[in-house]
């Protein structure tokens, strides 16, 4: 049977993870382990819906060194068909993120003008159509900036479009396209930002974003209950408890790309995201940003996952 094929348009660059040793104190010298691998929203998706029996292509942007080198090895490694520019002046984009000593995530630094610079141009390529033509399914991420969304989203007229919204500060590049995008996987923060901050309970949430035009949406709230909305309804889905938390780095992106896989089965979002959930729960055991979803490791933390319940 031929594989399901998803175009994936977005970040894929390296990050850099440094973790205190200790509990964290401001505006000192903190003792601690700096890790560096290749990441990227719409790339960390990729690598969790290829485990999950799906084909991928990639087109990013990255420059002419050692890190974009990198990136093109990974890709290789995965069996992820590799339609990247590469810009030989300039450096790869690159993500550095700060964690305590409970993987919990400090502060991060985005260093990503290269994706400002050459995103609009490249998603006009004759290049980007003809992928977009060859997949079932478009996957992106905001890092693409708002000139290039506005080029590419025509383009995907007659596809599904789900959208990773990569940060408080990024999301609102999607805001006035919510209408072209069949699910948007978002965090808490994210949210509230979409609905400027003026939503004080679930049901405004949901209204809100369903106001703008987002038909479905999933809301991940760390420990809290995740929150996902579809057209046939609303629902809470409930974490289990971790005693584990190595990195919290990549886990949204793992639920995102997991759950895409299993949407493209013809799951619908409350029952394709017990999958996404599995798999961000064994990102966040991990030190890596893309958990190792073997069958047996899958299986067992889908297991723990319980069922999405409908919100009246």
């Amino acid at each position: 049977m031929t594989k399901a094929h998803i175009l994936g348009i977005g970040g894929a660059h390296i990050d850099r993870r440094g973790q205190t040793l200790n509990a964290h104190v401001p505006a000192v010298s903190n003792p601690g382990i700096m890790r560096e691998e290749v990441g990227g929203g719409v790339f960390n998706a990729l690598r969790s819906a290829v485990q999950r029996d799906i084909s991928a292509s990639l087109l990013s942007i990255r420059g002419g060194d050692a890190a974009g080198e990198a990136v093109a090895a990974e890709a290789a490694r995965t069996g992820i068909s590799d339609l990247s520019a590469t810009y030989l002046d300039r450096s790869t984009p690159s993500y550095t993120a700060l964690l305590d000593d409970h993987g919990d995530l400090i502060t991060g630094l985005a260093d990503m003008s290269l994706y400002d610079l050459a995103f609009p141009g490249q998603v006009g390529r004759r290049k980007t159509r003809d992928a977009i033509s060859a997949a079932i399914a478009i996957l992106i991420d905001a890092n693409i900036p708002l000139p290039g969304l506005q080029r590419l989203l025509p383009l995907c007229v007659g596809k599904p479009v789900f959208a990773i919204a990569v940060s408080p500060a990024k999301v609102m590049r999607l805001a006035h396209n919510l209408a072209d995008l069949d699910c948007l996987f978002m965090n808490q923060r994210e949210a509230a930002v979409l609905c400027n901050g003026e939503a004080d309970s679930d049901d405004r949430m949901i209204g809100m974003l369903r106001d703008a035009g987002l038909s479905s949406g999933a809301i991940s709230r760390g420990s809290s209950p995740l929150l996902c909305f579809e057209p046939a309804g609303a629902y809470t889905m409930t974490p289990p408890p971790l005693q584990e938390v190595a990195d919290v780095t990549g886990a949204g992106d793992a639920l995102a790309g997991t759950t895409t896989a299993a949407l493209l089965r013809g799951e619908p979002l409350h029952k394709a995201l017990r999958e996404g959930m599995a798999a961000a729960r064994l990102a966040i055991k991990t030190i890596s940003a893309v958990p190792d979803l073997n069958p047996a490791a899958f299986e067992r933390a889908l297991g723990a996952i319980p069922p999405a319940v409908q919100l009246i």
